[in-house]
């Protein structure tokens, strides 16, 4: 039987930044193991759907660590490992291909997959969905040749492919389920700034549609929105949401609710035993609530914390919950949680690229975004989060004042 001090089930970003954290915290060799079922070394996630569909990156660009990295410090990494069971009180892990694995250490960082439609023609070809490089590839071949496409979804994966997709050239159709672009997150008037900006570079947007199928004989010819009718297409990427990867710990007694149950220290049910990335539903200190993100800056922060963790430095995990996005020319920032917010406050023009919005909770900060705004507003608004400071309102309101005078 295989075995080593630590191991990370999961080859993603948790993976990739946690063993540069460790090697630079004094890892010896052979203490850590990666087992991945991805077929190449930890790489960053925000340009599959960014720079490298887009065909600007490289595959090598983009990875977390050179390829000599693991090998220079005595880290074992196991490409199309795939771990089918996980026994936390043995400390045992059975891979795939029939062999087990003995860990001190454990973490679990498996991340998300897709959630898939479950339509008439659903499994016909030319429907994508992305979540790892070899899918980013796979759309970008199939744009190379394609005219028009469909993006269904309007959240981040569904406005960045979108954007994408239209600067290709393609003619490019959104179809979201609600009454305007990423309800979720966005205000109203964000939500129109981004529609208006779309359209001004050729995406049409279908809002308040229903996907009830796709046509086609043997590749995706059209989607079908029932009463709104049909759209033809030669190219669909779906992003509806995803779900987190946790198949492989049905029977391992471990805390499962959404992602696998951790503690403010990213602690397991099970002693020994921890999660990190998207499966992790963590207890927030910030904000005291659960919850689980599933995106880059959280897989990275926590990845971090975890090799910290690991190496004897044992705090709480404090963290603003942070993400971006670049699509067409524009660039913006996003910080926090806007879900128990009863003020929303507009800096700078939001029918312009340059205007920062700010979710205030009484006098507390919760939540702010930014586009194109001076570096004192994206430095401030993390910092007013964490520290939970009152925010003076009229002040934040007055275009005249600087940010900081609002403390």
């Amino acid at each position: 039987m295989d075995e080593s001090r630590f191991v990370i089930v999961g080859g993603g970003m948790v993976a990739g930044y946690a063993a540069k954290e460790m090697a630079e915290r004094g890892l010896k060799p052979g203490e850590l193991t990666i087992l991945s079922a991805d077929t190449s070394l930890p790489y960053e996630r925000p340009p599959l759907s960014k720079g490298f569909l887009l065909g600007k990156d490289t595959e090598e660009s983009i990875r977390i660590n050179p390829a000599e990295f693991y090998a220079s410090h005595g880290i074992d990494v196991r490409l199309n490992c795939t771990v089918s069971r996980v026994d936390p009180k043995a400390r045992r892990l059975t891979l795939r291909s029939g062999g087990e694995f003995r860990y001190d250490k454990l973490v679990l960082a498996t991340g998300s997959r897709p959630r898939k439609l479950d339509v008439p023609g659903a499994t016909l070809r030319n429907l994508y969905y992305l979540r790892s490089m070899n899918d980013s590839k796979t759309i970008r071949e199939a744009a190379e040749s394609a005219r028009r496409a469909v993006v269904i979804g309007g959240g981040f994966i569904g406005m960045e492919v979108a954007a994408v997709l239209a600067q290709k050239k393609i003619e490019v159709t959104m179809v979201v389920s609600e009454d305007r672009i990423w309800k979720r997150l966005f205000t109203p008037e964000m939500s129109s700034f981004f529609e208006g900006y779309y359209a001004a570079c050729g995406v049409r947007i279908v809002k308040n549609a229903k996907v009830t199928g796709f046509g086609g004989t043997d590749a995706v010819r059209s989607v079908e929105l029932g009463k709104d009718g049909e759209i033809e297409c030669d190219l669909v990427v779906a992003g509806v949401g995803a779900a987190p990867s946790i198949e492989i710990l049905g029977d391992s007694g471990l805390e499962i609710s959404d992602g696998v149950v951790v503690n403010e220290y990213l602690e397991a049910s099970e002693p020994g035993v921890y999660a990190a990335g998207d499966i992790a539903s963590y207890y927030d200190v910030l904000f005291s609530k659960r919850r689980r993100i599933e995106h880059w800056d959280n897989a990275v922060s926590q990845g971090q914390f975890c090799a910290r963790l690991l190496m004897g430095d044992r705090s709480p995990f404090r963290h603003v919950p942070y993400f971006f996005s670049d699509v067409f020319d524009l660039s913006y920032e996003y910080w926090g949680d806007t879900s128990a917010a009863e003020t929303v406050i507009t800096r700078g023009d939001v029918t312009s690229k340059s205007f920062s919005v700010w979710w205030l909770r009484g006098k507390r900060l919760i939540a702010a975004f930014a586009m194109n705004r001076p570096d004192e507003e994206r430095e401030t608004a993390p910092k007013w989060i964490e520290s939970k400071q009152p925010v003076a309102e009229d002040m934040l309101r007055n275009p005249q004042s600087a940010v900081r005078d609002a403390a």
